[in-house]
């Protein structure tokens, strides 16, 4: 089902993204970057996601999130794959992630095929979309040709968005790698495609701040499905769909959530509180008398902007022999 779904909307992104991907990111990447040196390298990657997805398919969500992790940190250049002590995957915003072996095991493959040639970096950035697909989301053409970083650290993770950020900082942190609210907006739907563990969201309705005990912006009607999915002396490590109802499928549902005050995170229900990004939800939803927007073009659309940030190319960097280490 994935592939033919692929099919149908490769070309019309192709022809949206391709070129603009190599005008407006020209910093060395390019889609078809291996098509010389390794022919098959995003074959590779893609029948390795789908069969850990065909055994496990909530690796997609995570192998989605861990791109966006890295990318946020120290650019799209691999580092949240390096293994050690205060490297950024020790960090707490990153310890829940999953897919890492997803990763390893293209690597091995790629390795086999094409020593010295893919970057751990552009395996992820692949692994992302393929991700994405097979969750029945778009599918667009990834710009290739980044080279891993040297450096990981946890103490940079300190600027990846968290789930208590007002949308103004949520905006700032965006801004400041080169995303506008849209895009904001787009990732943080696409993004909801997995769960998170309870204790991300317990104090919503245990004990949300000195004045009230219940986040006001939780639908009541909801609240109770919500105590019950992540109850108040309940294991706080269990894990709930960011997008109830929807889980580990690619849609614009999550946006209904919001709109009727079933969002999960804080931060992801404050889109739909502040009327600055309260506007694009609604464009995703199309609601009348709005210019709609398409969730999935604009989403593959802001996902190659995000893939570009801070990419390593030509000399900087490396070619790791293995994900997790330096070489």
């Amino acid at each position: 089902m994935e592939a033919s779904h692929l099919s149908k909307i490769s070309t019309f992104l192709f022809l949206l993204f391709a070129s603009a991907a190599t005008l407006a990111f020209g910093q060395g990447t390019r889609v078809g970057f291996y098509l010389t040196s390794c022919p098959r390298a995003e074959s590779i990657v893609q029948s390795t996601v789908r069969t850990h997805f065909q055994s496990n398919p909530k690796i997609a969500p995570g192998i989605l999130r861990m791109h966006f992790h890295d990318c946020f940190v120290q650019g799209c250049d691999g580092s949240i794959l390096i293994d050690g002590a205060g490297t950024e995957k020790t960090a707490p915003p990153n310890l829940l992630l999953r897919g890492y072996e997803v990763i390893d095991d293209a690597k091995r493959q790629l390795e086999q095929a094409c020593p010295g040639v893919v970057s751990c970096a552009d395996i992820l950035a692949l692994a992302a979309r393929d991700s994405v697909v097979l969750s029945n989301g778009p599918g667009w053409p990834v710009p290739t040709g980044r080279r891993d970083g040297r450096v990981s650290l946890a103490s940079d993770t300190a600027n990846l968005p968290g789930f208590r950020d007002s949308v103004d900082l949520q905006k700032q942190k965006f801004a400041a790698k080169g995303l506008n609210t849209q895009d904001l907006v787009a990732l943080v739907g696409g993004h909801t495609i997995g769960t998170v563990a309870c204790q991300f969201a317990q104090y919503r309705m245990y004990n949300f701040n000195s004045s009230v005990t219940v986040d006001p912006s939780i639908s009541p009607s909801f609240l109770s499905q919500f105590q019950s999915l992540c109850p108040a002396n309940g294991d706080a490590s269990k894990r709930v769909a960011l997008d109830t109802g929807s889980e580990n499928r690619f849609d614009n549902s999550f946006f209904g959530n919001l709109q009727s005050g079933r969002g999960i995170l804080e931060s992801d229900q404050m889109l739909w509180t502040d009327p600055s990004t309260r506007t694009l939800v609604q464009r995703f939803l199309g609601i009348r008398g709005l210019l709609g927007l398409t969730f999935s073009v604009e989403f593959a659309r802001s996902m190659v902007k995000m893939s570009s940030i801070g990419v390593k190319t030509g000399t900087d960097g490396e070619i790791r022999k293995v994900c997790s280490a330096i070489n």
